[in-house]
């Protein structure tokens, strides 16, 4: 008879990692499926820098063990507050933590979730299926590319998604539209000018939006308490996204909708200001209606505000759009077991317990999928302090595991530094 797994893991990406690393210090019997922190080193360019601070981008483990600050102190590094982090040095972060924190990665394409029974089974292309009693999806946000729907007829070769380019150097010499306004839009055009190509931003926004220089950690105690950080930024509003989703969860259900898709909006790193306005011309105000192959280009038909028609031709058209969670685009989950969730209002993501637990029993989910449910911090690294500790709880109950449980519930030193003690990330 085939062992069966307390627990596997689908997805090896800060989520997965952290999910896992509580399940092993818990004791349960964990298989963690995936390649590494694949997001972060096949799909972003290189010379990208980390958006958000290194002491609120650290996974998690259990007594707030293995942070991003340990990692650079063994190899001379800096993690300071205000000097963004090579992307390249977080990727290498995720590999030591897999190695030191979680259960030992199995590089495997998971192709199938299907209940079998009071469990699941797990399809890999690489190997037999495995058995489990429960199933945490931490996919990533790979399976939800998202393409405005004016490029989705070209031929695939005149455009891409930011997320399909880890060499940007291909582009040299080339004109490249560049679609958003978000920190992948804006770096991604910069990277390119830099790379020698001929970006154009293209955004349906009428202006830009640009962080602003992040304020010391030391400050006097009223503005401190005016202004307090948090792992997604400066202020009050940050700090209840950042600090609190299981208060986003007992919202109504279209209220968490409207917060998921419009907080944190779009905006740009400060330090990448001045470097993208030196070099990278934008049309802002410009909605894209029409996109039309003419021979090996690309011509992109551009509506102003006013009512204005304008044309743009360009060499390739890259889409930095973002990812929209979608239940239906997580194609190796049973179809029948998709249809049968709980879903968040009119949307489609699925309505989970305060332990990330779905309406079928023994599913749970991570990251961006849940962040209709937990709020915009499940878009961002700094989400998997939240969910690890408390997923494997809920693992664990539906396990019915016996005995108290270990405090793996949310990192005592992770959730003190974020409610306003960051300093103590750093070393």
């Amino acid at each position: 008879m085939r062992r069966m797994d307390d627990l596997v893991v689908v997805g090896a990406g800060p989520y997965g990692l952290s999910i896992a690393a509580h399940a092993a210090a818990a004791g349960l019997g964990v298989r963690l499926l995936g390649r590494p922190m694949a997001s972060w080193r096949d799909h972003m360019p290189v010379g990208m820098y980390l958006k958000s601070e290194p002491w609120s981008s650290n996974l998690s483990a259990p007594e707030g063990r293995y942070t991003l600050a340990d990692y650079c102190a063994t190899r001379g590094l800096s993690a300071e507050h205000g000097t963004p982090l090579p992307i390249g040095t977080f990727s290498a972060y995720g590999m030591w933590f897999a190695r030191r924190a979680a259960p030992q990665v199995e590089e495997a394409t998971v192709t199938e979730v299907t209940p079998q029974g009071g469990g699941f089974l797990v399809r890999t292309a690489e190997g037999p299926p495995l058995l489990a009693r429960t199933v945490a999806l931490a996919v990533g946000v790979m399976p939800f590319v998202h393409h405005p729907p004016a490029l989705r007829e070209l031929p695939p070769g005149h455009y891409s998604h930011s997320s399909g380019h880890r060499d940007l150097t291909r582009f040299a010499g080339r004109e490249v539209a560049v679609l958003g306004a978000g920190q992948a839009a804006l770096e991604t055009a910069t990277l390119l000018a830099e790379a020698g190509a001929r970006p154009c931003l293209v955004a349906r926004r009428s202006r830009l939006n640009w962080n602003t220089v992040p304020q010391p950690l030391s400050r006097p105690p009223l503005r401190a308490l005016r202004e307090p950080h948090s792992g997604l930024g400066t202020g009050w509003r940050s700090w209840a996204w950042s600090e609190l989703p299981w208060a986003v969860r007992r919202l109504p259900a279209p209220t968490r909708e409207r917060i998921a898709a419009t907080a944190l909006g779009p905006a740009g790193a400060w330090w990448l200001r001045d470097r993208f306005e030196r070099r990278v011309p934008a049309l802002l105000g410009h909605h894209l209606h029409r996109a039309v192959a003419v021979g090996e280009r690309t011509r992109l038909g551009l509506t102003t505000r006013s009512g204005e028609s304008v044309v743009l031709d360009a060499a390739h058209v890259i889409a930095a759009t973002g990812f929209t969670p979608d239940l239906e685009r997580l194609g190796l989950l049973d179809a029948g077991l998709r249809a049968s969730l709980a879903t968040v209002g009119d949307g489609r993501t699925p309505e989970l317990s305060p332990r990330f637990e779905s309406s079928w029993p023994g599913l749970f989910f991570a990251g961006l999928l849940t962040a209709p449910s937990f709020g915009p911090s499940m878009r961002f690294v700094h989400g998997a302090g939240f969910t690890a500790g408390r997923l494997v709880a809920g693992v664990r109950k539906r396990l019915g595991a016996r005995g108290p449980l270990p405090d793996v519930t949310g990192d005592a030193r992770h959730d003190r530094a974020a409610a306003g003690h960051p300093k103590t990330y750093l070393r």
